[in-house]
């Protein structure tokens, strides 16, 4: 609670308390000692001017409170803004003030302005409670804006030099002191110490960082001071991404949120004309009928229509239970880009898997090889053609031929196949089945489980390679959980069937793809969004992922810190590598959607019950006020258990 809501909060509750000293004493001696006392502390100066102590003491407490309602109501009004719930509650309150004026004289009672005074002090106290959960949820996105570097330590020349993070070129070194956050991204050069990357991606544990290693802009040095040479600029940066995902989220709205929104347009000028009929149409037609006596008793029902119909309980509650989860969401290391996928994730009944780096940990080592010549030289061809790659598998064959790679080659990456490499007298082949078919090439088939790559030398088959992938820990955990709600898992991967056989079966997924092109995906993901009443979600880790996470309802980037493009084409991140996070995003947006139509359906039931009981006089406006202030209280209260530990 911030010091603007404390002080609030004690001008209401002192509020309360004046109101409490006034009323009590007014109803008791009202009701308890009515022979002396019939119109309550109107009673105490004994003539027709009695109703002004009650009423001046009143109306002092709702100005005290109220004025701040009162001049946004004017200003709205210069404004052309009306028809708003600062619209409703000042029209409401102002014209039981002014019955109680009426019966003030009439009765020597000023009926009304109590119920006028509680009804501003209980909308503020509604407005308080909706600002102290709003805060409490920024709190969580306000942590994740706090990665926002302010400066970088620029080496030129030896020399150190402070300036903007956006003034900063690729290819820069960069000075990073212990307790400073790291500006942009880029390889840590000089020195070795531990980032914080729990604003990043959840993870309490620090992460040990050494030369060579990839550095994230947003991440807080720990223990030393190190230099980084930068790969990007700021405003492409993993931090710049994700703080302008962040800001954006809530321009994305869901269609319940897009339904209140058009409710509360078309509502409340609906419920206005029905509170002026109610206030004129009746006693003129008893007043034509001789009796003009009713007129206050119907303005009283109407003012006590216009306080139960404002819809702030919904157009408040909604939009906060939204923005409280993905408030929650952020600080868990699951960023969503907008309550749109929050609500399609809760409806998503289909999972689609990429197998590497997703299903499985991506750390590839070789485990086999096949080879017509010395298994050294093979591993040499290979390491030829995967130098220039980045892909767990190239990096696996690189790291099990363990020298320096020299070479002169040309490379060409053939998609979904593998990658040739020449030079003016060789050329080498090195890729999966697809290579070696679609280049006439006679092979011998490998039946081991894992990833295979063929190697061919000069259009003549050298040998093959086994490279093995471990599944995630978590795998079988996520999977299993899926399958118990019912939903469909399918793995989409551009291994081997042998591979993907044996993945499937391992995890209980329901179906899988295998030896699948990048545009395969695509095709595959297209074909299960036909199914009717199909929401599909997408999972990926983020390297060759970007059209199938666009083309899914829900695409979903594993471990995407530094991938820009899987930030930019999916709708959710996971900032860590940890497939369990799906879980969590799933109960997290089921529990919202849970708590929206909780909302939804009480505030509705409630309000129409009131509005029909106040219109036919049923009931007064102590229980209009419940109907409005005291329905958007519980639906505030109610949204924010979303905000889960």
């Amino acid at each position: 609670m911030n010091k603007k809501q404390k002080k609030k909060l004690i001008k209401i509750l002192i509020t309360l308390g004046l109101f409490l000293l006034v009323f009590i004493p007014d109803i008791v001696l009202e009701n308890a000692f009515n022979d002396s006392f019939p119109n309550g502390l109107g009673s105490i100066i004994n003539n027709q001017y009695g109703w002004l102590l009650p009423f001046f003491l009143y109306f002092a407490i709702y100005l005290f409170i109220g004025i701040d309602v009162l001049k946004k109501f004017i200003i709205h009004l210069k404004n052309g803004q009306v028809l708003d719930e600062d619209f409703l509650m000042t029209v409401a309150t102002i014209g039981a003030l002014g019955l109680g004026i009426y019966t003030g004289i009439t009765k020597n009672n000023s009926e009304g302005a109590d119920e006028a005074c509680a009804v501003m002090i209980l909308f503020l106290l509604g407005e308080w409670f909706e600002s102290f959960a709003t805060n409490r949820s920024r709190n969580n996105i306000k942590e994740l804006m706090n990665i926002a570097p302010e400066y970088a330590n620029l080496v030129i020349d030896g020399k150190e030099e402070v300036v903007l993070p956006n003034e900063v070129k690729i290819g820069s070194i960069i000075l990073v002191k212990p307790g400073e956050k790291v500006p942009l991204d880029g390889v840590l050069v000089e020195g070795k110490t531990t980032l914080d990357m729990k604003a990043l991606t959840g993870e309490a544990l620090p992460k040990d960082v050494f030369v060579g290693d990839d550095i994230i802009s947003g991440s807080i040095n720990l223990i030393s001071t190190i230099k980084i040479k930068t790969t990007k600029e700021y405003s492409n940066s993993t931090v710049a991404k994700i703080l302008d995902l962040v800001e954006n989220a809530s321009n994305k709205k869901s269609k319940s949120e897009a339904f209140i929104s058009k409710f509360a347009k078309y509502y409340t000028p609906i419920v206005v004309i029905l509170a002026l009929l109610i206030a004129l149409v009746p006693p003129l037609i008893i007043g034509f009928l001789g009796d003009f006596s009713q007129f206050p008793l119907w303005i009283y029902r109407a003012l006590s229509f216009l306080v139960v119909s404002c819809p702030c309980a919904l157009v408040i509650s909604v939009p906060m239970a939204f923005f409280i989860s993905l408030g929650f969401a952020s600080k868990k290391g699951i960023l969503i880009k907008g309550s749109v996928y929050l609500e399609a994730l809760n409806k998503a009944n289909t999972f689609v898997f990429d197998k590497t780096g997703t299903l499985t940990k991506g750390n590839f080592k070789v485990t086999n090889i096949y080879s017509k010549i010395e298994k050294e030289e093979l591993l040499h061809l290979a390491a030829i053609a995967e130098k220039d790659s980045i892909h767990p598998i190239a990096l696996a064959i690189k790291e099990a031929y363990g020298k320096d790679l020299a070479s002169n080659y040309s490379i060409m990456n053939v998609s979904g196949m593998g990658i040739i490499a020449k030079d003016d007298k060789n050329t080498i082949l090195c890729g999966n089945e697809k290579l070696m078919t679609s280049n006439n090439i006679e092979f011998d088939k490998t039946l081991d489980i894992g990833s295979i790559i063929y190697v061919a030398l000069n259009n003549e088959f050298v040998g093959s390679i086994v490279i093995e992938d471990e599944i995630k820990d978590e795998s079988k955990e996520v999977i299993g959980y899926l399958n118990g709600i019912n939903a469909k898992t399918i793995m989409l991967t551009g291994d081997n069937e042998n591979v993907a056989k044996s993945v499937k079966e391992k995890l209980n997924l329901a179906s899988y793809r295998a030896s699948l092109l990048p545009k395969d995906k695509v095709d595959q993901v297209s074909l299960l969004l036909e199914y009717e009443n199909n929401t599909l979600c997408y999972l990926g880790d983020g390297i060759n992922d970007a059209p199938v996470l666009m083309a899914s309802d829900v695409g979903i980037a594993m471990g995407a810190l530094g991938s820009d493009a899987a930030i930019e084409a999916s709708d959710i991140v996971f900032m860590n590598d940890d497939l369990s996070s799906l879980i969590k995003a799933k109960r997290i947006a089921k529990k919202t959607m849970r708590i929206v139509y909780e909302n939804i359906i009480f505030a509705l039931l409630v309000k129409i019950t009131i509005l029909v009981l106040s219109a036919l006089g049923i009931t007064n406006m102590w229980v209009a006020i419940f109907g409005d202030v005291g329905v958007a209280i519980l639906c505030i209260l109610n949204a924010m258990r979303n905000n889960m530990k």
